[in-house]
This record gives structure tokens, C-alpha cells and sequence, in this order.
């Protein structure tokens, strides 16, 4: 079971997980019934994000709720700044085009 952040987030299904947890806590049936897979699927996805610190588990009753916990994507955070020069280089560029294409 991967627990380095990075390759925790190289799956789109625990991507969207945590999308839709920053939205607020939801239950493992909220969350399971988002995608065309069963709930097992899904508790085992929830059990990765929760051994590398991104959600937490709240028992309440039968159920089980799970929160966003931002802290561990700092890291990613972190690791991608270097990189938003050129990502700003990219946007100012394709904005400068798109402004030379609406005078024209």
C-alpha cells in the first residue's frame, strides 16, 4: 500500500476522492455511490488516503465519515512551486495570443 503522497495522488479515483471531501466530510456510502465501483473498492481506496495522513475516519454509529486533511498536500505544494514560473510563462504567453487573435 503506497503512503508516499505522490504516489497515493497517481490514481484519479483517490484524486477525486479527495476533490470531493473538500467539499466537507461524507460517509463511505456517499463516497462509494460517486463511482461505478463497489464499496470495497472504495473502503480500499479511503484506507490509502488514510495511511498517508490525507483523510481522517470518524466512527458516528454504523457509519463511517471522512475528512479532508490538507496538511500532508503541502508537501506536493511545496514540490511544485519551483515549477510556477513556467506555468505563469505558459499563461502569459497563450493570454498574449489570445489577445493578438481578438485585435485581429
Amino acid at each position: 500500500m503506497p503512503t508516499d503522497v505522490f504516489g497515493v495522488l497517481a490514481n484519479p479515483v483517490r484524486r477525486k476522492l479527495l476533490e470531493t471531501l473538500r467539499e466537507g466530510p461524507r460517509s463511505t456510502g456517499e463516497l462509494a455511490g460517486m463511482f461505478a465501483l463497489g464499496r470495497p473498492a472504495v473502503s480500499e481506496h479511503l484506507a490509502v488516503l488514510r495511511a498517508a495522513g490525507l483523510v481522517r475516519e470518524e466512527p458516528r454509529g454504523r457509519h463511517r465519515f471522512y475528512h479532508l486533511e490538507p496538511a500532508r498536500l503541502a508537501e506536493v505544494g511545496e514540490w511544485l512551486h519551483p515549477f510556477e514560473r513556467y506555468w505563469k510563462q505558459r499563461l502569459d504567453a497563450l493570454a498574449h495570443l489570445l489577445d493578438e487573435e481578438a485585435e485581429a
